[in-house]
């Protein structure tokens, strides 16, 4: 899900066009569609007063409505709209990693397990300081992916 995100909000990211940003434009829904009730059912495991399911319920709700909208007619648009759904993506992701202590290896996106080897992780732009900070698969280190 990650890297779908990447290919529209990466630092690096070039705008797709074509058939290429109709099939990112149908991943993140798939991918938003799949993760929706994941985090619903996480969030509503926590107390009716916590602050976390608060904030990722209304994410929820902001995730539905994206869903629900048709990007207006043009290729300009339709990035646009793609743009915005892998950002409630990105957050969705954030929450259901928060609501449920999962971390993810910010190279191939697989969940990280306590029995495995993991390096720290810092991926620094050209322009400034890291964009993304965090843990990856040790068997990971070699492999690059832009995000």
């Amino acid at each position: 899900m990650r890297h779908t995100i990447s290919r529209l909000l990466g630092p690096q990211a070039q705008p797709p066009t074509g058939d290429l940003l109709a099939t990112l434009h149908s991943l993140l829904r798939g991918h938003t569609q799949l993760l929706i009730p994941e985090v619903e059912h996480a969030a509503l495991q926590r107390d009716a007063d916590d602050v976390p399911r608060y904030v990722a319920l209304a994410c929820i709700d902001q995730a539905r409505i994206k869903l629900h909208i048709q990007p207006r007619p043009g290729a300009y648009q339709a990035l646009v709209h793609a743009r915005r759904l892998a950002r409630s993506l990105a957050a969705l992701c954030d929450h259901y990693e928060a609501l449920t202590g999962v971390v993810m290896c910010l190279a191939c996106d697989q969940a990280l397990r306590d029995n495995e080897e993991t390096l720290p992780y810092h991926h620094v732009t050209p322009s400034g300081p890291a964009a993304r900070v965090g843990r990856i698969h040790a068997r990971c280190a070699h492999t690059y992916r832009r995000h």
